[in-house]
């Protein structure tokens, strides 16, 4: 006999105080369109693994002493790990706020920024709120460099506050 538990997300779900509140007064989650396609297909592809997952659980457990045996808690830890993700997936899905990229003269997501002082130059990609990978040079404009930015204009002077202390810098280039 398999037990299979079935995490469902419907029109409620817990913030952390655990109250329920309904999705539509939730923070949405901003995302460019390449980013937000990218999260759909990571659900799809998870949707399509939990069968297997969930067959590999059945043969762990068929082979008995559930206490002991390693295959059975491996796999029901990856499925708990899978169930856990395509929760987190789902969620953001629903709450996402797909942003459009396109030209604009201030720094917003989808821009390319390039900014200098007098010691160095570095240019970013600011993306939606969970897409940032600074090591691709992708940052969220929620990062202290992205809120320091946002909206500002070719020529603008920007303070960003780092551990060192403030540094300042002109946004010399948007794309």
């Amino acid at each position: 006999m398999v037990y299979i538990i079935v995490h469902k997300i419907n029109s409620l779900v817990y913030n952390t105080a655990m109250q329920r509140r309904p999705i539509s007064n939730m923070p949405r989650m901003r995302f460019t369109k390449a980013g937000y396609e990218k999260l759909k297909e990571e659900y799809a592809q998870l949707k399509a693994e939990r069968p297997g997952v969930l067959i590999d659980v059945q043969k762990a457990r068929d082979l008995g002493d559930l206490k002991e045996n390693g295959y059975y808690q491996a796999s029901k830890a990856k499925l708990r790990t899978m169930d856990s993700r395509l929760m987190h997936l789902s969620y953001n899905i629903k709450t996402a706020k797909i942003i459009e990229e396109g030209e604009s003269e201030t720094v917003v997501i989808g821009s390319t920024v390039t900014l200098a002082n007098e010691d160095r130059e570095m240019t970013y990609q600011f993306v939606g709120d969970l897409e940032a990978n600074p090591s691709e040079k992708k940052l969220s404009l929620l990062s202290p460099i992205g809120k320091a930015v946002e909206g500002k204009k070719v020529g603008e002077k920007v303070e960003i506050q780092t551990p060192a202390g403030n540094v300042s810098y002109i946004v010399k280039k948007i794309a």
